[in-house]
C-alpha cells in the first residue's frame, strides 16, 4: 500500500509539472499514464465501470474549476489562467491500491479561489486527526464538515472517501459529513482514503451530459484533496503524499 500511494503522489508531482495555461487535459492524461506504466503499475481508473454509461475511458480525472470529480480528460479542455484542475490519480502496483488527489492553480488565481483550495486542504488534515482506531467514521466527517461550513462552503454529500486495499473501492464509505461518534468505528490496520470535495457556492451538484462529470449547480469552483491512510493506534500514517507536488 505504501508503495503505491508513493507512486501515485510522484504522479501528481510528474503532472504538475506540466501543468500550465494552453495544456489540454489529454496532454495530462498522456504524462500520467506513461508515468504510472513506467514504474509497473497500472491505473486503476481507465477502464473503470460505470453503471450509468461506458467505462472511464482515462487514466486521471481532470476536474476543472465547477467540475467537482470525475472530468474525463480531453483535448477540447485546454486549461487557462486562472483555472483550477483536481487531478485524481489511482494505481494498481503488486495487487494493492493507491489513490490520492491535488488541486492545481493554472497559473495565478483570484484569492477567493485560493483560499478555497487552501480551507479544502486544511479539511482534509483535520480528518485525518480524526482517523484513529477507536474513534468513527462520523469524527472525520464531523471535522471536514464544521471547519468547511464555518469557511461559508458547501460539502457535496453525494460522494464520500471509502476504504482502499486490493480493491480501489471498498468499505467503508468515508462521508465529508458526519456527527461525532456516529458510523463505523475504525481499527488499526484499516485502510481509508479521506477526501474533502468542497464547493465555493451551494453544496448541490448535478451529473453532466458525459454520465462522469460531477458539477456544481451554481457554476461556482469546487476543490478536492485526498490521502490514503493507515488507521493506527494513535495518529494515522499517511500513505500517500503531496511532497513532491509542494516542493517542485
Amino acid at each position: 500500500m505504501r508503495q503505491a500511494n508513493r507512486l501515485v503522489g510522484a504522479t501528481l508531482a510528474e503532472v504538475g509539472k506540466h501543468i500550465r495555461p494552453g495544456v489540454s487535459t489529454l496532454e495530462l492524461d498522456r504524462v500520467a499514464e506513461e508515468f504510472i506504466r513506467d514504474h509497473g503499475a497500472t491505473p486503476t481508473f481507465k477502464g473503470f465501470p460505470n453503471p450509468y454509461g461506458a467505462p472511464f475511458p482515462a487514466s486521471i480525472c481532470t476536474s476543472v474549476n465547477d467540475v467537482v470529480v470525475h472530468g474525463i480528460p480531453s483535448e477540447k479542455v485546454v486549461l487557462k489562467e486562472g483555472d483550477i484542475v483536481s487531478v485524481d490519480c489511482g494505481t494498481l502496483l503488486n495487487g494493492f491500491c493507491g489513490d490520492s488527489a491535488y488541486t492545481f492553480c493554472v497559473g495565478e488565481v483570484s484569492a477567493e479561489v485560493q483560499r478555497l483550495l487552501e480551507e479544502t486542504r486544511q479539511a482534509l488534515y483535520l480528518g485525518i486527526e480524526q482517523a484513529q482506531a477507536g474513534r468513527h467514521v462520523g469524527d472525520i466527517g464531523w471535522a471536514v464538515q464544521s471547519h468547511c461550513e464555518a469557511c461559508g462552503y458547501g460539502v457535496v454529500r453525494e460522494l464520500t472517501g471509502h476504504g482502499i486495499g486490493k480493491e480501489m473501492h471498498e468499505e467503508p464509505q468515508v462521508p465529508n459529513y458526519g456527527r461525532r461518534a456516529n458510523g463505523k468505528m475504525l481499527k488499526a490496520g484499516m485502510c481509508i482514503a479521506i477526501e474533502p470535495m468542497i464547493t465555493m457556492g451551494d453544496k448541490a451538484v448535478y451529473m453532466d451530459e458525459d454520465r462522469w462529470s460531477i458539477r456544481t449547480r451554481d457554476g461556482k469552483p469546487a476543490a478536492h484533496f485526498e490521502h490514503t491512510m493507515a488507521v493506527r493506534r494513535g495518529k494515522a500514517e499517511v500513505l500517500s503524499t503531496f511532497e513532491w507536488i509542494e516542493t517542485n
